[in-house]
């Protein structure tokens, strides 16, 4: 794939509302998916268990940001129970790091004692976030860092995170599925507003990342 197309002809699939899967890691082709439901994640709606808060505001993990992109990507693409099979291949995944190179894309980490355990990856465009995939080697790692990525795309004044598919591990976030033409809309605002991803300051506690995501629901900004 990294033969045929670059990392410019991947977002210029994005903002058409499409995005690459492959069937296996080491599969040599990828289709371009766009399918008829498409799972998002409201900003200004995000549910946070009570369980979770409590983890989230005792920051049981150094929560980092763009320190090992590549190695997120890897351990996305790792085997794991339920699912021998990725459809992160070798191709895309080097699409992904060419991406972050210039970046258009971004991971938010967790880290306990120098390892990393959990954490996800995505590309953005505008004021659109385009979640990829997540992992978690640690209890609530990956809860974590999506409540830190969604604190972070408030911050920067994002209006869009899609989540591809709607999957049960989501939907206890508030994920939810809308038509393919109703996604469109959504996205075609999205790209013409202006964001940053950066706009929250690394190393921010989980006390502050809830209070962002609190003072957003309240607001409905």
């Amino acid at each position: 794939m990294a033969d045929v197309f670059g990392p410019k002809e991947l977002l210029e699939l994005y903002a058409k509302g499409l995005f690459p899967m492959a069937d296996s890691r080491e599969d040599e082709r990828a289709a371009i998916v766009d399918p008829p439901l498409r799972g998002v994640l409201p900003l200004d709606a995000l549910h946070v268990s009570r369980r979770l808060r409590r983890t989230v505001r005792q920051n049981p993990y150094e929560v980092r940001i763009d320190s090992a992109f590549n190695e997120v990507v890897s351990l996305c693409a790792a085997p794991a129970e339920g699912r021998e099979n990725t459809w992160i291949s070798h191709g895309i995944a080097y699409l992904y790091a060419e991406l972050h190179a210039q970046g258009n894309a971004h991971s938010v980490e967790c880290w306990h004692d120098g390892a990393l355990v959990g954490g996800l990856y995505g590309v953005r465009l505008g004021g659109a976030f385009f979640g990829e995939s997540m992992f978690s080697l640690a209890r609530d790692a990956s809860k974590i860092a999506l409540v830190h990525l969604v604190a972070r795309l408030v911050s920067g004044g994002f209006s869009l995170l899609d989540t591809q598919f709607l999957t049960e591990h989501l939907t206890q976030f508030g994920a939810q599925e809308i038509s393919r033409a109703v996604y469109h809309k959504r996205l075609e605002l999205a790209l013409v507003q202006s964001a940053n991803f950066s706009a929250m300051p690394a190393g921010t506690c989980g006390k502050v990342a809830l209070e962002v995501l609190d003072n957003q629901i309240q607001t409905g900004v």
